[in-house]
């Protein structure tokens, strides 16, 4: 609001007054600090009664079995972006290219992707 940028809030609508978004921000952080001191008190209230917290409260086995659940989580993920970029990574490499230029080929589509993205979001 300071540089005069129009600030639309869409359940407000367009002619609200700056003063009561002003009103709502302050209310909001208000409310955020109000959380962040229950949460905190909760915490260490907890914690004198003796109750562990958070992942040393499990047993090394269950956190075992939690890491391993994120790890092939992560490898699947990895494995599907793969099979998405695999037709753009064998454009980049096909011939007797060099990697620097694999990269830059790569490079150069993502970011005309990510220009059309973003005049996609102008639009809409």
């Amino acid at each position: 609001m300071a540089h005069r940028v129009e600030f639309v809030v869409s359940a407000l609508g367009r002619q609200t007054d700056p003063f009561v978004l002003h009103l709502y921000a302050a209310l909001a952080e208000k409310e955020r600090a109000m959380i962040s001191e229950r949460t905190k008190s909760g915490l260490a209230a907890a914690k004198r009664r003796g109750q562990r917290l958070g992942m040393s409260a499990k047993p090394r086995s269950v956190v075992r079995a939690i890491a391993q659940a994120g790890a092939d989580a992560n490898a699947g993920a990895a494995l599907k972006r793969l099979e998405i970029l695999r037709p753009h990574l064998e454009h980049a490499l096909k011939g007797e290219t060099s990697l620097r230029v694999a990269a830059e080929s790569l490079n150069s589509r993502a970011s005309s992707r990510r220009a059309a993205a973003a005049g996609m979001r102008r639009r809409c």
